[in-house]
C-alpha cells in the first residue's frame, strides 16, 4: 500500500487537480474551460485522466446534468486546501520578521464607506509598505463566493443569508433614505408624506427584495404599498445613484454616503424622515483557510478594531437634515455628473 501511495504522488500530474477544482467550482467543463482558457476537450480529457488516476467517477454528467459525485466532493475539499498552501509558498518563503512582504486579495460590496476601515488599511500600509494590495467590487453575493473559493482573503458585504462555512462580523450599520433627482416631479418639495412615493416610478437594487440582503427596505415598500412601476435596477451603488439623478424614479440609497449629493443638489431626500431602514455590513472570512502572514495580520487589525470601537462609532445613523423648502429649483435641464 505504501509503495502505491508513492507510486500515486510521482506519476500524477498535478495540474490535473487544479483542473478538476475549477470544474467543479465552475459546475461544468465548458464554463472551467474559459476560466482556464482552455478548450472543452482537453477539459474533459484531464477530468478522464484524473478518474483513471483515482480510480473512481468524480463527475456526473450529460447534456442537461451536472453534479459532483461524494468522491468528486471530497477531492474538492482537498484540492482547494492543497492550493491555498501552494498559493501561499512565496509569502512564506520571502517573510522575513520586520520585513513583511505579499499580496492580499479582498473584495468588497459598492461604495462601501466607512471611515475606520480605511484607518486601519492606513496603519497597516504604514506598517508594512511592501504588502500590495487588490480590491475588487461585486454584488455582496459574489462576494462572498470568491471568499468561498479562496479568490478573496476576507470580503466586506451584505448578509443575505450566512453560510456555515464561513465567519461574519459588522462591520458597520448604514440607514438607507429615499432620494430623488432634480428632474423628479418631488424633488424640492418639503414635509411629503410617504404616500406621495405610492405610485412613483422605482430605481433600486437587485436585492432590494423579502429575500434579499436589502430586505429592510423590501419591507417598508411592502408595508407602505408602493406600486410604482420598477423601472432601473444595478447591483452597484453608482449605478443606481445614476439613474435615480438621471430621472428614472426615486429609490433608495445610504444616507451617509449621498451627503455630498445633497449638498450639490443633485439629490433630494424623501420621506421617511426618521426611523430609516437600516442595513449591516459585514467582515466575511474563512475561519478555517490557510492564510499568509500578511493576511493574518490585516485580518487581526480589522478584527481587533471591530473588538474595540463601539458600535455606536461604527453606526451611521440618519444625520441628514430634514429638506426645506429652496427658492430656486434646478430644472430639468440642469447639468449634473
Amino acid at each position: 500500500m505504501a509503495r502505491q501511495r508513492r507510486r500515486f504522488v510521482w506519476e500524477i500530474d498535478w495540474n490535473l487537480l487544479r483542473t478538476f477544482m475549477v470544474i467543479a467550482q465552475e459546475r461544468g467543463l465548458t464554463a472551467a474551460g474559459e476560466k482556464l482558457s482552455l478548450k472543452q476537450p482537453t477539459v474533459s480529457n484531464a477530468l478522464k485522466r484524473l478518474e483513471t488516476h483515482m480510480g473512481c467517477r468524480l463527475v456526473e454528467r450529460n447534456a442537461s446534468h451536472f453534479a459532483v459525485t461524494p468522491a468528486g466532493q471530497r477531492l474538492f475539499s482537498e484540492c482547494v486546501a492543497l492550493f491555498d498552501i501552494v498559493s501561499g509558498l512565496p509569502q512564506h518563503m520571502e517573510e522575513q520578521p520586520g520585513d513583511l512582504t505579499g499580496h492580499i486579495e479582498m473584495t468588497l460590496a459598492s461604495h462601501v464607506v466607512c471611515p475606520f476601515l480605511d484607518e486601519v488599511l492606513a496603519g497597516f500600509h504604514r506598517a508594512f509598505p511592501q504588502v500590495t494590495i487588490s480590491l475588487s467590487v461585486a454584488s455582496s453575493q459574489d462576494v462572498v463566493a470568491a471568499v468561498l473559493n479562496r479568490d478573496a482573503c476576507f470580503g466586506f458585504c451584505l448578509m443575505q443569508e450566512r453560510h456555515p462555512k464561513l465567519e461574519y462580523e459588522v462591520l458597520y450599520r448604514e440607514s438607507f433614505g429615499y432620494f430623488c433627482g432634480a428632474r423628479h416631479a418631488l424633488f424640492g418639495i418639503p414635509d411629503l408624506p410617504l404616500s406621495a412615493l405610492r405610485n412613483e416610478p422605482y430605481v433600486s437594487f437587485k436585492t432590494d427584495q423579502m429575500s434579499g440582503a436589502l430586505w429592510p427596505v423590501a419591507l417598508l415598500r411592502q408595508q407602505e404599498g408602493f406600486e410604482g412601476q420598477t423601472v432601473g435596477t444595478s447591483s452597484h451603488l453608482e449605478e443606481v445613484k445614476r439613474l435615480i439623478i438621471a430621472g428614472f424614479g426615486f429609490g433608495p440609497l445610504p444616507i451617509h454616503v449621498v451627503e455630498e449629493d445633497l449638498r450639490a443638489g443633485r439629490l433630494w431626500r424623501l420621506p421617511p424622515y426618521e426611523n430609516a431602514p437600516v442595513i449591516d455590513v459585514h467582515l466575511v472570512y474563512d475561519g478555517a483557510a490557510r492564510r499568509s502572514r500578511a493576511e493574518n495580520i490585516l485580518l487581526a487589525e480589522l478584527r481587533q478594531a471591530i473588538a474595540t470601537i463601539p458600535f455606536d462609532q461604527r453606526t451611521y445613523p440618519d444625520s441628514a437634515p430634514k429638506p426645506v423648502r429652496k427658492d430656486v429649483r434646478l430644472s430639468p435641464s440642469s447639468s449634473h455628473r
